[in-house]
């Protein structure tokens, strides 16, 4: 778990050895190297963000290429909110990847963004910001225009209650322009994951689609405000050609086929639950 989450087991014990950057494990985030790879970490044990220092803007963990499926519902955002920095994965591939998009990146902890030139993390520029705040007030006050909402929040202790609270949904909708989408990573060794879930469908009047990551607990929830949410078969299947040779990193025929297979299950499981027919193919 945690913002760009999942068990790093003996590889990133060992990068903590390797650098001599484990001490004083906790609270406060540390860098450590291995074989190639720099992350992130509280204590040693778990993977907070994962960087090739190959390819900088590579995405390295497999949750992190599942949130990117927000490109097969809005395949060109203008503006994209995330709540949780961490070391920047997303946010640079982004960068590279969208020319045309604009980042603000919402991170609680300074420590946190005090690295982020270890991470190679671009400086605040006319396409890019970051903002120290709690990600939770600052959505309370910032204007609706949020094409695509990220929200990776986790700090060594796991989701803050504040980014699972309903009035943080509400806000979360409340922030997204018309036919925006949340993206939220969960874990799903949360004790409290199933209510999170519950609290987003209630939220977001169950236009909701949740894939877990090929490799890990991480679980990834899309949800839209928009009548045209979910989108139809042949929507999928066609954003995922189109977005192929742009994306070939992300397979994106793949993840389509996985969005399709939990929609049609949620559709067997409650016939009907989107009448207009946004589920089921043109």
């Amino acid at each position: 778990m945690t913002s760009e989450g999942r068990p790093a087991g003996e590889a990133a014990t060992d990068a903590a050895r390797d650098t001599g950057e484990a001490q004083g494990l906790g609270e406060h985030p540390f860098v450590a190297e291995h074989a190639g790879l720099r992350s992130l970490q509280f204590d040693g044990l778990t993977v907070q963000s994962l960087m090739s220092l190959a390819d900088p803007s590579a995405l390295m963990l497999d949750y992190t290429r599942t949130m990117m499926g927000f490109l097969l519902f809005v395949p060109a955002p203008r503006h994209i909110l995330m709540i949780g920095l961490g070391g920047g994965s997303l946010a640079k591939y982004c960068l590279a990847r969208l020319p045309d998009v604009r980042f603000t990146a919402v991170e609680i902890d300074s420590g946190i963004i005090a690295l982020r030139e270890r991470f190679g993390i671009p400086a605040d520029d006319e396409r890019f910001r970051v903002v120290c705040a709690d990600g939770a007030d600052y959505l309370r006050d910032v204007q609706a225009d949020a094409d695509v909402l990220l929200v990776d929040g986790f700090s060594a202790h796991g989701m803050p209650p504040a980014l699972g609270s309903a009035d943080f949904y509400a806000d979360c909708r409340a922030t997204l322009a018309p036919g925006g989408v949340l993206v939220v990573n969960h874990w799903s060794g949360e004790p409290r994951y199933g209510l999170y879930a519950s609290r987003i469908r209630d939220c977001f009047d169950e236009r909701v689609v949740v894939v877990g990551a090929e490799d890990g607990d991480n679980r990834i929830v899309f949800a839209s405000g928009s009548g045209r949410f979910p989108p139809s078969r042949s929507q999928l299947s066609g954003r995922a050609r189109e977005l192929a040779s742009v994306h070939p990193a992300l397979d994106l025929t793949a993840l389509a086929t996985r969005i399709q297979q939990r929609l049609d299950r949620r559709s067997r499981l409650t016939p009907g639950l989107w009448n207009d027919g946004d589920a089921a193919d043109d």
